[in-house]
């Protein structure tokens, strides 16, 4: 039978690409990251010693760089198992906790319906979109001027308008042949009893398409112009192809820019996200005017294992925040948990970035706690805790909370942290009770918040930040030395592509991602990929001349000879078609390593700075000493060479 692709999507969407996998492979524990989602293994395809299968449960497919192989959880399970494809989809069907469609003609008349809808969806965005360039979008083109959009921004998001009128979206849809069943389906405009004629459900406002994982509108969010609506912002209402709680705004765009970034972030609205892009930070999501769902929080993590929510510092935020924390607890896992990053006081994102530039936002995004954190505040903020009865229920309160964490082994984690925090905590409330003076003489008092917060010189706890301060003082660290502009490491990937283009045809994703700096380097992919769009070539002289016509060549010249310096051989044209491929395979893995260890990095030194304890400065270290082997000495790799940018003494 034909299965419907929403269906198949909501499949790969609720089992990750490696739950499949890992029943048939055993992932590699130093390259795989499971908090990422990013798996090596030995191909189960081919036989091979050393991992080049790789998987991604963001992407949810698999690609092998020894054999080519690639594609998603149903090809897995037909190619190797042997299953065919309806029994490929009935199994996994099973695991995600849906029904199977019924096989019948009436499943494929709703897959219909749904093409149906977005067709129309797709034929109101571009309505709106041309609506905001006329006469009657002047109102909103100053709006979105003065709020700062830039007219690229704008056209990126596909920004529209709605003219108050009653008709004449509807209007335009009968022009189009939209049927008036499909515009009534679509959420366009309202109807139901004791409505004679249907009429434009947005007038006068600025539209937000809302778009699914492959880039299609599926509903509108309006920004009302008029201060006299009752609405300031109105969605559309939902239908076949749209379910609020299951969407979140920016999604698709936002995936994309986290790989670089290493994670996602929360804000309220659609015009923080789209402030945030505009300022470089493209890794940022909305819900849909609604508390983060427990639905949305899977999407969040099947991105990345950290995402950061970010509130306003008001009470309405931090209530926010305290709401999403106790929905996330039941989902935890290892590689699963949130941060929190709270704004200034009566500020948003777009107030920041105005003030501060979009180092501010930064800022603030560096500063984001962990959950643990969160938890911990909540249950302490103003409390007093002077009686052992106050000091028994806040510990009751806290182990409760805490026990609706579903993941036992993560569950054990948070009760031995709180019961740190709270032995540290009611130590200082002794010691304040106690009258015991400091040596400049002022008097400890307990507070809500984290435990130790105040550090007083002349406590133990105030003695050990005070060492590990001096410590990272004299350190250099805790400030790593920037990459290096042309790093070896990715002049011989981008190089191994250009000498053995067929890796392209098989890696294109994995090479188009690769992160570099602005500089020679960048442009020389960038040629490499135009040249490859315009022509699908696996011919290294199109590519040389391709680069030539860029007046690059001088640039490739002068990188191959320095491979030939380094005696870098796999990289080189004359290498052997499987060394290359295995010498650009480790490469990368190194490279996507490197970049994910240099955010660990930033974390942890955000977190140090945020608490100097022997914990977090070990931690600092720890991350520090395996990014010092990834791109030192540890990186001497059989027949690839030292990535370090030292020279090979031997290959």
């Amino acid at each position: 039978m034909r299965f419907p692709p929403a269906f198949l999507d909501d499949i790969r969407a609720r089992v990750p690409i490696s739950d499949v996998i890992g029943r048939r492979v055993a992932w590699d524990r130093r390259k795989s990251q499971p908090g990422r989602g990013d798996y090596w293994a030995c191909c189960p395809f081919h036989g091979e010693k050393t991992p080049s299968f790789h998987c991604e449960d963001s992407k949810g497919r698999y690609h092998c760089f020894g054999c080519g192989v690639s594609g998603d959880h149903f090809r897995f399970l037909t190619e190797l198992e042997g299953l065919s494809f309806p029994e490929a989809v009935e199994r996994l069907a099973g695991e995600a906790g849906l029904a199977m469609p019924a096989r019948d003609p009436e499943a494929e008349r709703r897959e219909e319906t749904r093409a149906t809808l977005v067709d129309a969806l797709e034929h109101a965005s571009r309505y709106f979109q041309a609506m905001l360039q006329e006469a009657d979008g002047a109102k909103a083109r100053a709006y979105l001027r003065d709020r700062g959009l830039h007219p690229q921004t704008q056209k990126a998001f596909g920004l529209g308008y709605a003219p108050d009128s009653r008709n004449r979206l509807k209007e335009f849809l009968a022009q189009k042949n939209v049927g008036k069943a499909e515009i009534e389906a679509a959420g366009l405009v309202v109807h139901g009893e004791g409505i004679a004629v249907s009429y434009d459900r947005f007038r006068d406002r600025i539209m937000f398409p809302i778009l699914d994982l492959r880039e299609r509108p599926i509903a509108f969010g309006g920004r009302a112009l008029s201060s006299d609506v009752s609405a300031k912002y109105l969605n559309s209402p939902e239908s076949e192809v749209f379910h609020k709680g299951q969407v979140l705004f920016n999604l698709a765009r936002a995936r994309r820019a986290a790989k670089a970034a290493g994670t996602l972030v929360v804000v309220e609205g659609y015009m923080d996200t789209i402030m945030l892009a505009q300022a470089g930070i493209e890794h940022a999501v909305a819900p849909l005017g609604t508390a983060l769902t427990d639905r949305q929080l899977d999407l969040l993590w099947r991105v990345t294992s950290e995402p950061i929510l970010c509130f306003d510092g008001d009470a309405a935020g931090v209530k926010a925040a305290h709401r999403a924390a106790e929905t996330a607890l039941p989902a935890l896992k290892p590689g699963r948990s949130l941060r929190f990053a709270l704004l200034p006081e009566g500020k948003d994102p777009d107030d920041l970035i105005r003030e501060g530039g979009a180092e501010a936002m930064q800022g603030v995004l560096s500063a984001a706690r962990p959950l643990s954190d969160m938890l911990w505040s909540r249950e302490t903020a103003g409390g007093d805790y002077d009686t052992p009865e106050r000091r028994a229920d806040l510990e009751h309160r806290l182990k409760a909370t805490l026990r609706q964490i579903g993941d036992e082994s993560v569950r054990r984690h948070y009760l031995a942290d709180a019961d740190e925090r709270l032995r540290s905590f009611f130590g200082a409330a002794r010691e304040a009770r106690g009258g015991g003076r400091r040596q400049g003489g002022d008097r400890d008092r307990v507070q809500g918040g984290r435990p130790g917060a105040r550090g007083g010189g002349g406590s133990p706890q105030g003695a050990r930040r005070s060492a590990i301060s001096e410590r990272l003082a004299r350190s250099s660290l805790t400030r790593p030395g920037k990459a290096p502009e042309a790093a070896l490491r990715e002049v011989a990937i981008v190089l191994g592509f250009i000498n053995h283009p067929v890796l392209i045809n098989e890696a294109f994703d994995y090479f188009a991602d690769l992160a570099l700096p602005d500089g020679e380097l960048a442009k020389l992919r960038t040629a490499v990929l135009d040249a490859y769009a315009e022509a699908q070539t696996t011919s290294r002289d199109a590519l040389l001349v391709a680069i030539d016509a860029r007046g690059l060549r001088p640039v490739y010249d002068r990188l191959l000879q320095r491979l030939r310096d380094l005696r870098l051989w796999p990289f080189l044209s004359d290498a052997a078609p499987e060394d290359a491929m295995e010498a650009v395979r480790q490469a990368l893995y190194l490279s996507h390593r490197s970049l994910a260890l240099r955010q660990e990095l930033r974390d942890a030194e955000a977190a140090l700075g945020r608490d100097p304890t022997e914990a977090a400065f070990a931690h600092l270290m720890e991350v520090k000493r395996e990014l010092d082997q990834v791109d030192g000495t540890e990186a001497l790799i059989e027949g690839f060479g030292l990535l370090s940018g030292r020279p090979a003494t031997s290959i």
